[in-house]
């Protein structure tokens, strides 16, 4: 793929930059620029790589006359237009693995969190409080957590959850049961799932199979008190559902990290992340010092890897749209 002349459209850590330039790839920086500056832009360049901040929509798409491949500098590509992309032969690429500990790590900080009451608890002493029965909280020995979604980061976070006395089960219509098995979580469907589950982590991408997956018949069938966590995208949890859940009783807790939306205005939203039985942050599972840089060097590495001038760099691990890809080996 002839690549001459890539735009960073979102702010990546400088390794992209230099691993682009030393590969002989020009490279201009222009952040968040508004959607009918981006159109005017995007024409002069062969790639673009972004992060959240910045939507490549399909008239972006369609404006690129010389666009070859879209670059998102992270897991989630819901920013992107896959569709229009593949449309055009469009490659798009993502770094999979490159913020998979930095999301592992954060998620079972909350589970950790919301079974001892960190943070309220913190909160009630920086007021002066002294409320320890209030906050009794409970052991993660011999609770099952529920994994949905058994990729990267599902893994890792069995794997950690397990040495703290979990039980781990999950789903992933991907990861076989006889995969599954090797990092010892109990692979079941999810009407097996739900009645089982003293912890639900989710760890899948928003598509429309994805979107409100854990919702109000949820809620109904876990046991009384079951906590959820979301460091993966807004939209798989129905926040409606869970605000009724979190009053009711049904919802023990809840760790966000991500929400429908971003930043959230929205009055459901605004009341859960102000609930106390509501661990929030704002979406911080890939906001590491080490990812900023992984996902930055897998993506430029991946650019690189695709113009074939390179032989230190020659894996392309992250294409989304299989079929351009296929059809770009052939020609």
């Amino acid at each position: 793929m002839d690549i001459k002349k890539v735009l960073v459209a979102d702010a990546v850590d400088k390794a992209c930059v230099d691993l682009l330039k030393e590969n002989n790839i020009e490279v201009d920086c222009k952040y968040k620029l508004p959607k009918q500056q981006l159109i005017e832009e995007i024409q002069n360049y062969d790639g673009i790589i972004v992060r959240s901040d910045t939507k490549v929509t399909a008239d972006v798409i369609e404006a690129g006359s010389r666009l070859k491949v879209i670059g998102r500098a992270g897991a989630g590509v819901d920013n992107i237009d896959i569709n229009a992309a593949s449309s055009k032969n469009v490659l798009v690429l993502n770094t999979p693995g490159g913020n998979a500990i930095s999301a592992c790590e954060l998620t079972c900080a909350l589970i950790t969190n919301l079974a001892r009451n960190v943070y309220p608890g913190a909160e009630s002493l920086k007021q002066g409080k002294w409320d320890r029965k209030l906050y009794t909280g409970h052991e993660l020995y011999g609770k099952t957590l529920a994994i949905i979604g058994l990729g990267r980061i599902g893994k890792e976070v069995a794997i950690r959850m397990q040495s703290w006395g979990m039980k781990t089960i999950g789903f992933d219509p991907i990861i076989s049961a006889e995969e599954a098995a090797t990092f010892n979580v109990n692979h079941m469907s999810l009407e097996e799932i739900w009645p089982l589950a003293d912890y639900i982590t989710v760890h899948t991408p928003l598509i429309p199979q994805t979107r409100n997956l854990i919702n109000k018949k949820v809620f109904d069938t876990c046991k009384k008190g079951v906590r959820v966590v979301n460091v993966a995208r807004g939209g798989i949890i129905s926040e409606e559902d869970l605000l009724a859940a979190l009053k009711d009783g049904r919802c023990g807790g809840a760790g966000l990290d991500v929400y429908e939306q971003e930043p959230p205005t929205n009055p459901i939203t605004l009341e859960i992340i102000k609930h106390p039985k509501v661990v929030a942050t704002p979406h911080l599972g890939a906001s590491t010092g080490e990812a900023q840089i992984r996902v930055a060097v897998e993506v430029a590495e991946q650019f690189v890897a695709l113009t074939e001038k390179s032989k230190v760099y020659t894996s392309v691990t992250g294409v989304v749209n299989q079929a351009v890809y296929k059809n770009l080996k052939l020609k």
